[in-house]
C-alpha cells in the first residue's frame, strides 16, 4: 500500500525537489534537512523549519491559483529545493533555477540535426524557467544564493533571513525580504531607552520563545548600539512557585539604580509582577517598558493602575494563520504525494516506519498505519515564519499580477510580453507591491528590499495625579526610526521630568573601569593597586621595572636608588672595626720591622709573618671597598681583593702548621729534616697557594668584565612607596661566596693540621695559637653563613649582608692578629727584657728534633 510513499521518500534524496506544473514557475529554498555530518551534505529532517515552511508555500500557491481575481488564466508552478542548511549545497541546488537561461530553449531541428530517415532527434524536456525565488532561510544561504541569482536577474524574496548585510542594495540588488531585519520590536525598545537618557536597565522575560528571544534581541541590539547597560536578566518560570514574583522584585532591587525594567512577558506574568511591586511598597520606583504582549491592554493592569503609571508600551500587529493550520493538519500520505519529503516527515512525526512488500521493519519501531493525524496523534504548533512564507509568495503573485495587467492588458493567460518574464521588470513591481498580508499587516518593501516594521508607542498616564482615571496615551511611533514626544510623557506625581536609570558613577583618579561581563557600558571601579598605574579609563598597567606609581596611581615616577653609604648606621660598625684593625696591624708591622732581628721576631718566622700581616691588612681594607659607591673600578677591586686577603692569610697559616706538623712527624721516624722547610720554600708554597685565587679572579674578570647595576627587584616591597633600587656590583650571592670559597677551603685544611699538631712540645709555641685562631675563625664563619643567606629575602638585604660580611672578615682578621701577634708585640714593647735568646733546654727528644732553619726560631725566647 505504501510502495509509492516509499518510492517518493527514496526519490527525495535522489531528485531533491518538489515540482508543480504551471505557466510561471517560482523557485523555493527551504532547510528541509539539517546540515550533514562526516562529509554528508544532508542530515536529519527538520520538521518545523523545513516541512512547515515548504508546506506554507504549497498552501499559498493553492490559494493564489484558486483566486480568480489574482493572475486570471495564469497558473503558478513551483520547483522547491532542499538547502540542507548548508550554503554551498544550496548554491549547487540553486543553479538549477538558471538552467533554462544557460541552455536556452532552442529545438533540435533549428541546428539542422536529423536522425536516419529524416526524423528529428528526441530531446529532453527543457528545464523550467524560474521567474522568482522564495527563500532562503538562513542569512548565510541567502547571501550565497543572492550572489548567483543577481547575475541572471532573478528576484529573490526571503522569509527568514534577517542579517543587516542583506540590506546593502549595491551588493544584493535583487534580494528582498518580508521579514523585518533583526527584531524591530527590540530595536524600538532600545531606541526608547536611549531617548529617555537611561543607560542602566534590567530585563524581565517569561520563560519561553517569546520572552527569552525578545530579551535576547534587546540585549544584543543594546550591546551593538552601546550606551545601555543590562543590570539583570531575570526569567519568570512557566509555572512559578508561590512567592516567585516577590523573589523577582527582590532580585530587581539588588540593583536599585536600574529602575528601568524591559519586560517581555505574558499578561498574567505582567499582572503578578505589578502586584508584587505593590506588596513590596515600591509603587513608583520601577519604570516599565513593555512589549507588544502588554501593548494597550487593560487586563494586565486592572486594579493596579497606580503601579503601572508611567509605563511605556509598544503595539505591533501579528497573528497566526488559521487557514494554514487547517490545511496542514489535514495533510496525509494519500492527499500530499506532491511533497516528496512528506513520507519522511510522516515517519519522523509519528515515530513509525513505512514498509512495503519484501521490506522488513525494525522490530523496535512500530509500523505506520496511515491513519495517523497531525495534531491528534502528534503535537503541532505553527512555525513562526509560516506567515512570512505566505506573504513572500503573495508578494510575487501581486507583482506578477500588476506586471500582467501592465504588459498584457485584456489578456487572459500569458502574452508574448511576459514570455519570458524579464527579471528586472519584475523586481520593480515587487518593490512596488503594497497589500495586507496573511496576518493582516501591510506588506511592502523599502528601497533596500526590507519590509519595515511599524509600532505605536503608548504610555499609561494618570491625569490630574489620579491613577484610577488614567489611560493609555499615544506618545510616539516607531517605523525604522523613533518619533517620541518626550514633552507628552508624564510620570508619577504628575512630574514631567524623566526619572533616571543610570548605571555607574565615574571612577576616581587611579581607578579603572572594569566592565561588567556582557554589559559593555556598566563597570565597577577597580583601584590600580601595587605597581600599576592608570593608563586610561579602562586600563591599568604595571610601571616599568625602574619606576613606581605616583601616590594617586595616575602615572609613574623613577624609583629612588639607594646603596650602603659612608654615613649609614649599617656602615658604622664595620668601618670602626676596619679602622681599628688597620691601626693595630700597622702597629704590629711597624714594631716587627723596628725589632726585625730580635729573638721574638725571628722566632715567629719573619717572612711568613709579614705575608700573614699583609693578608690581615687586606682583609680590613676590603671593608672600605664594600662600602664605597659601586663602579667598574670598585667592582673589579672587590672581586680581586675580597678573597685575596683571606687567601694570603690562610695560605701562610697553612704553610706554618704544615711545616710544624711535618717536622715533628719526620722527627719521630728519622733525624733527617723534611724537605721544603726553609723560609724560601715556605714563601714559594704560600705564594703558590695564593696564585690559584689570583688566576681564578683574573679569568673571571676576563670572561665577565665587572660593572655596576641597579637591582630594582631586591627592594621591590609590597608598598610601592617603600620600593628602592639598589646600586651594587654585578655579583650574586653565590659568586660572592665563591670568591671566599677557596679561602674557606684553606681555612678548613689549616684547622685540620692545627688539630694534628696540637701535641707538639710546649716550647714550639706557634702551633697552639694557630690552632686556637683557626677554631675561633671556623666558629665565626659558621655563624656568618646562615645569617648571610637567611636574609636573602629581606628588604634590608643590601645592608645586612654587607655588614655581616665585613664584620665577619674583620673579626676573623682580628682573631689572627690578636692571638698570633698582639702577645709578641706586647712583650717587645713593654717587656724588652724577655726579648733575649736563652740556651735551649735539654729535652728527652732532643736527639729526634730537627733544629729550625736559619731565621726560624721555635723556642720560647723567655
Amino acid at each position: 500500500r505504501w510502495g509509492l510513499a516509499l518510492a517518493q521518500a527514496g526519490l527525495a534524496r535522489a531528485a531533491g525537489s518538489v515540482r508543480l506544473a504551471g505557466g510561471l514557475t517560482l523557485g523555493g529554498l527551504f532547510p528541509v534537512h539539517a546540515r550533514g555530518a562526516a562529509g554528508r551534505a544532508c542530515g536529519p529532517l527538520k520538521k518545523e523549519q523545513g516541512v512547515h515552511r515548504l508546506e506554507a508555500m504549497l498552501y499559498a500557491l493553492d490559494r493564489v491559483n484558486a483566486d480568480p481575481a489574482l493572475l486570471p488564466g495564469v497558473r503558478l508552478g513551483a520547483r522547491l529545493l532542499d538547502t540542507c542548511s548548508r550554503d554551498t549545497y544550496a548554491l549547487e541546488q540553486a543553479l538549477s533555477f538558471v538552467q533554462a537561461l544557460i541552455r536556452g530553449r532552442g529545438d533540435g531541428d533549428e541546428v539542422g540535426l536529423r536522425c536516419p530517415g529524416g526524423v528529428p532527434p528526441l530531446r529532453a524536456a527543457p528545464p523550467e524557467r524560474v521567474v522568482a525565488v522564495v527563500g532562503a532561510s538562513a542569512s548565510s544561504v541567502s547571501i550565497m544564493v543572492a550572489n548567483v541569482l543577481r547575475l541572471f536577474a532573478i528576484p529573490q524574496i526571503s522569509y527568514a533571513s534577517t542579517a543587516p548585510e542583506l540590506s546593502d542594495s549595491t551588493r544584493y540588488d535583487f534580494f528582498s525580504r518580508v521579514v523585518p531585519p533583526d527584531s524591530y520590536q527590540a530595536q524600538a525598545m532600545v531606541d526608547i531607552v536611549r531617548a529617555l537618557g537611561w543607560n542602566y536597565v534590567s530585563t524581565l522575560a517569561s520563560e519561553g520563545n517569546y520572552g527569552e528571544s525578545g530579551v535576547e534581541a534587546f540585549v544584543q541590539i543594546s550591546r551593538e548600539a552601546g550606551g545601555v547597560c543590562i543590570a539583570q536578566s531575570i526569567k519568570i518560570p512557566r509555572e512559578p512557585k508561590p512567592g516567585e514574583f516577590n523573589k523577582v522584585i527582590r532580585r530587581l532591587m539588588e540593583t536599585p539604580n536600574a529602575r528601568g525594567i524591559i519586560i517581555f512577558a505574558n499578561e498574567d506574568d505582567i499582572r503578578r509582577v505589578l502586584e508584587a511591586a505593590r506588596q513590596a511598597n515600591l509603587t513608583g520606583h520601577f519604570l516599565w517598558v513593555g512589549s507588544d504582549s502588554w501593548g494597550a491592554k487593560t487586563s494586565p493592569i486592572l486594579s493596579l493602575e497606580d503601579v503601572a503609571v508611567g509605563a511605556i508600551t509598544i503595539l505591533p500587529k501579528r497573528a497566526s494563520i488559521d487557514g494554514f493550520d487547517q490545511y496542514f493538519m489535514t495533510r496525509s500520505l494519500e492527499n500530499n504525494r506532491r511533497n516528496i519529503w512528506f513520507a519522511e516527515f510522516w515517519e519522523e512525526n509519528f515515530n513509525c516506519k513505512l514498509t512495503s512488500s519484501g521490506t522488513q521493519s525494525d522490530d523496535s519501531t512500530r509500523k505506520c498505519t496511515g491513519e495517523e493525524r497531525i495534531g491528534r496523534d502528534s503535537t503541532y504548533e505553527q512555525e513562526g515564519k509560516v506567515q512570512f512564507v505566505i506573504d513572500a509568495v503573495y508578494a510575487i503573485a501581486h507583482a506578477l499580477h500588476s506586471m500582467h495587467q501592465a504588459l498584457c492588458p485584456g489578456h487572459t493567460g500569458l502574452c508574448p510580453a511576459m514570455e519570458p518574464t524579464d527579471g528586472r521588470t519584475l523586481l520593480q513591481y515587487i518593490r512596488a507591491v503594497r497589500f495586507n498580508g496573511s496576518a493582516g499587516t501591510p506588506v511592502m518593501f523599502n528601497e533596500n528590499g526590507d519590509a519595515p516594521g511599524r509600532y505605536d508607542i503608548f504610555q499609561y498616564q494618570a491625569p490630574n495625579g489620579s491613577a484610577s482615571s488614567g489611560g493609555y496615551q499615544a506618545v510616539g511611533q516607531w517605523a525604522e526610526a523613533l518619533r517620541l514626544d518626550v514633552e507628552a510623557l508624564q510620570w508619577s506625581s504628575d512630574s514631567r521630568e524623566v526619572p533616571s536609570s543610570q548605571c555607574s558613577l565615574p571612577c576616581g583618579p587611579g581607578e579603572r573601569k572594569k566592565m561588567v561581563k556582557g554589559v559593555p557600558c556598566c563597570w565597577h571601579c577597580e583601584a590600580c593597586d601595587g605597581y600599576r598605574f592608570q593608563v586610561d579609563e579602562f586600563t591599568c598597567e604595571a610601571c616599568p621595572g625602574d619606576m613606581r606609581p605616583t601616590p594617586n596611581h595616575t602615572g609613574c615616577r623613577p624609583t629612588p636608588v639607594v646603596r650602603l653609604t659612608w654615613s649609614s648606621p649599617w656602615a658604622a660598625p664595620p668601618l670602626l672595626l676596619a679602622v681599628l684593625g688597620i691601626m693595630a696591624t700597622t702597629t704590629v708591622v711597624a714594631t716587627f720591622v723596628r725589632h726585625n732581628n730580635t729573638p721574638i721576631v725571628r722566632a715567629s718566622g719573619r717572612e711568613l709573618s709579614y705575608v700573614l700581616l699583609t693578608g690581615i691588612f687586606l682583609i680590613y681594607a676590603i671593608t672600605f671597598l664594600m662600602v664605597a659607591e659601586p663602579g667598574d673600578a670598585v667592582c673589579a677591586a672587590r672581586r680581586l681583593f675580597l678573597g685575596l686577603g683571606t687567601t694570603l692569610s690562610y695560605s701562610a697559616l697553612l704553610t706554618k702548621t704544615n711545616r710544624i706538623y711535618r717536622i715533628f712527624e719526620q722527627g719521630k721516624r728519622s733525624v733527617t729534616p723534611p724537605p721544603f722547610i726553609s723560609p724560601t720554600s715556605q714563601l714559594v708554597i704560600t705564594f703558590s697557594l695564593t696564585s690559584l685565587q689570583v688566576v681564578g679572579v683574573i679569568a673571571w674578570l676576563g670572561a665577565k668584565p665587572p660593572h655596576s647595576v641597579i637591582d630594582y627587584e631586591e627592594q621591590r616591597t609590597v608598598d610601592p612607596e617603600q620600593a628602592r633600587g639598589v646600586l651594587k656590583c654585578d655579583m650574586s650571592d653565590l659568586s660572592l661566596i665563591g670568591c671566599l670559597g677557596y679561602s674557606l677551603l684553606l681555612m678548613v685544611t689549616c684547622t685540620v693540621y692545627a688539630i694534628k699538631a696540637r701535641g707538639v712540645p710546649e716550647t714550639f709555641n706557634e702551633a697552639k695559637p694557630i690552632g686556637f685562631t683557626m677554631y675561633t675563625t671556623c666558629i665565626i664563619w659558621l655563624a656568618f653563613v646562615p645569617i648571610f643567606f637567611g636574609t636573602a629575602q629581606s628588604a634590608e638585604k643590601i645592608y645586612i649582608q654587607t655588614t655581616t660580611l665585613t664584620v665577619s672578615l674583620s673579626l676573623s682578621a682580628s682573631v689572627s692578629l690578636g692571638m698570633l701577634y698582639v702577645p709578641k708585640t706586647y712583650v717587645i714593647l713593654f717587656h724588652p727584657e724577655q726579648n733575649v735568646q736563652k740556651r735551649k733546654r735539654s729535652l728527652k727528644t732532643t736527639s729526634t728534633v730537627v733544629a729550625p732553619a736559619k731565621g726560624e726560631g721555635t723556642e720560647n725566647p723567655k
